[in-house]
C-alpha cells in the first residue's frame, strides 16, 4: 500500500513561528495546480505499489483551493492508482476559510476529514501566533462542519507558549474536548532561526519556556485528553477509539509515499525525493529535485526513530528478521539504562516508550541509533 500527498504552499498570512515552505503569493494557485496534474502523470510511476490508502491535502492553506480544484486532483489519482481501499481522504484548513458556501462546496467532493489548524482558543495567543482567525470562528467553523456531516475532524493545538499563564492552555484543550474533534494533534510550540519568532527569541523580545514548564504543559495535554477517553497513540497525536490518523500512521509504518507540488517529499522505500521550494519556478513548469538513496544503516536508524514515536513502538522480531540479531542485541544493551528508569519498556518482542515518558522520545531515539 501507499498514500498520495499534494503540497499547497499558499498563504494569506504568515504564522509567528512556522518554518514549512510556504508564500503568499495566490495569484500563482490556478498555475500551480495545473502544472501539479503535469506532475502527477510524469511521477506516478515514482512508488511502485499503485494502491492507496489515503490521500492528504497539506500546506500552506490547501483551503485557498477551491473545492472543484481539489476533487479535479482527487479524481486525476483515482485514474492512475488504485483507490479503492482509500478511506481517508484530509484537507487541511483554517477555520475562516469554512464559511458555509465553502462548506456546501466541498461537501461535493471525496474529502471526508479534515484537519483544522485551530492553535489555540485564547485570542491573545492567536494574536501573537499571528494567526487570521479569532476563537469564535474556531468553534463556529466546527458547528459549521458538524452541521454539514463532518464526523471526523482534527484540530492542532500548540503548547509551551511563554507569557501566558497555565489557564490559558486548560481551556483550550477542555474547549476542543467539549467540541467533540475525534482527533487532536498536540504540538509544542519549537523556536525555528528562519522565523518571525526566531527572530524575537534573537532580539530579546521573546524567552522560550522553561524545560519544567514543558514538562508541566505536556502533562497537563496528556492528562487531559486521555481522561476524557482520547488514546495517546504517537508523540504528537491523540485520538478517540478508531479515529488514529491512517495517512500519518502510514508515515511512521515507512510506507511508501507519493508527494507533488513544490516543498513536497516523496518516499519510494529506497529513495527520497523533494521538490525545491519555489512555487514561482513551479507555476513555470520548472519542476527540479534533490534525492537521496537510502542505505541500510538509513533505514535501520528511520524504523527506530518512527517507531519509538508511536505507542507500539519498535517491533523486536523485525529487527532481528530484518538487521539481524546482533542488532538487536546491542539495541536491548544500549535501552537498558533507560528501562532502569522506566523510560522503556520490553514486552511481547516490542520496546516502547510508555506515552507518560514521549517527553524523552528524542533523546531515547538518538540514543538507539546505529
Amino acid at each position: 500500500m501507499a498514500t498520495l500527498y499534494f503540497h499547497i504552499p499558499f498563504c494569506k498570512r504568515i504564522c509567528t513561528y512556522c518554518d514549512f515552505y510556504k508564500v503568499g503569493a495566490i495569484e500563482l494557485i490556478p498555475r500551480v495546480v495545473e502544472v501539479m496534474h503535469r506532475e502527477l502523470d510524469n511521477r506516478a510511476s515514482y512508488i511502485k505499489d499503485r494502491h492507496l490508502t489515503s490521500i492528504y491535502f497539506g500546506g500552506g492553506t490547501p483551503s485557498l483551493l477551491q473545492p472543484k480544484q481539489i476533487e479535479e486532483l482527487i479524481d486525476h489519482a483515482r485514474t492512475l492508482f488504485d483507490c479503492s481501499k482509500v478511506e481517508e481522504i484530509t484537507l487541511e484548513a483554517n477555520p475562516d476559510d469554512l464559511n458555509e458556501e465553502y462548506i456546501a462546496q466541498l461537501q461535493q467532493t471525496s474529502i471526508n476529514r479534515i484537519s483544522l489548524g485551530i492553535q489555540s482558543f485564547d485570542d491573545r495567543v492567536l494574536t501573537f501566533m499571528n494567526r487570521r482567525h479569532s476563537a469564535s470562528e474556531a468553534r463556529e467553523c466546527v458547528e459549521r462542519l458538524r452541521k454539514a456531516g463532518y464526523n471526523n475532524i482534527s484540530i492542532d493545538i500548540i503548547f509551551g507558549v511563554a507569557g501566558f499563564g497555565d489557564e490559558w492552555l486548560r481551556e483550550t484543550i477542555s474547549e476542543a474536548i467539549k467540541l467533540g474533534a475525534e482527533h487532536i494533534s498536540a504540538y509544542h510550540l519549537t523556536v525555528e532561526e528562519r522565523t518571525r519568532l526566531g527572530i524575537m527569541v534573537r532580539k530579546g523580545e521573546y524567552q522560550p519556556v522553561s524545560e519544567e514548564q514543558s514538562e508541566s504543559d505536556y502533562r497537563l495535554v496528556e492528562e487531559m485528553l486521555c481522561k476524557a477517553g482520547y488514546e495517546h497513540y504517537e508523540v504528537s497525536n491523540y485520538a478517540k477509539p478508531d479515529y488514529r490518523a491512517k495517512h500519518n500512521s502510514a508515515y511512521w509504518r515507512g510506507v511508501e509515499y507519493l508527494g507533488i507540488g513544490a516543498g513536497a517529499h516523496s518516499f519510494s522505500g529506497d529513495d527520497r525525493r523533494w521538490c525545491i521550494s519555489s512555487a514561482k519556478e513551479y507555476s513555470e513548469g520548472n519542476i527540479r529535485f534533490e534525492s537521496e538513496e537510502l542505505s541500510t544503516t538509513d533505514h535501520l536508524n528511520e524504523y527506530i526513530m518512527t517507531s519509538l514515536r508511536t505507542k507500539e513502538g519498535i517491533d523486536l522480531q523485525h529487527i532481528s528478521a530484518t538487521y539481524g540479531k546482533k542488532e538487536c542485541e546491542r539495541i536491548l544493551k544500549q535501552a537498558l539504562g533507560w528501562q532502569e528508569r522506566g523510560a522503556i519498556t520490553i514486552a511481547n518482542n516490542r520496546l516502547f516508550i510508555p506515552t507518560s515518558e514521549f517527553m524523552l522520545s528524542d533523546a531515547i531515539i538518538e540514543s538507539l541509533f546505529l
